[in-house]
């Protein structure tokens, strides 16, 4: 199991964070050292040791990162740091109802991560608000299978656990009502 493993956190309402803590507490119950990070006040820099990271992320409003990810994105996107040191992989929480910007601030994240040379491990877990799942109880047991890819060379994306888990979304899309 991929270990130490840093779980960066984007939300607005809360929905991200409560995902991320549920995974969090599943991994470290498997014997992973897991520190939970809110995206508030990040820059590049918090990649610049490289390492393991999990981004669970919401979608805001018309496709944007919640607000508390928009410095860490402004930083990557101006810095441009090189980030081949870094594996990755995303929790995306969306809503298929908004179509076109489904579970989009995981994927913007996604592919920014990729351009700088980070290694995405796995499929991203895209979940689905409006699938009537929960992405708290889906996203641990995606998450387990996850870090389990350690068995696979760095950056594989066709190993065990990719791709598992319903695709699905979350707390995203709720935020554009509030």
């Amino acid at each position: 199991m991929r270990s130490p493993l840093t779980i960066l956190v984007a939300t607005m309402t809360g929905t991200a964070e409560m995902v991320a803590q549920e995974v969090q507490q599943v991994l470290e119950a498997q014997g992973a050292a897991v520190e939970l990070r809110m995206m508030d006040g990040l820059d590049a820099g918090i990649f610049a040791a490289g390492g393991f990271f999990l981004v669970c992320t919401s979608t805001y409003g018309f496709g944007n990162v919640p607000d508390n990810a928009q410095e860490l994105i402004d930083s990557l996107e101006s810095s441009r740091p090189d980030l081949s040191n870094v594996v990755y992989g995303v929790i995306a929480l969306g809503d298929r109802t908004y179509g076109d910007t489904f579970c989009h601030g995981g994927t913007r994240f996604d592919k920014l991560l990729s351009s700088l040379g980070a290694r995405r491990a796995g499929e991203m877990l895209q979940h689905d608000a409006s699938s009537g799942e929960l992405p708290e109880e889906v996203a641990p047991a995606w998450a387990l299978a996850w870090v389990r890819q350690d068995d696979e060379p760095v950056g594989a994306t066709d190993g065990p656990g990719a791709g598992e888990g319903p695709a699905q979304s979350s707390e995203s899309d709720r935020a554009r009502s509030e």
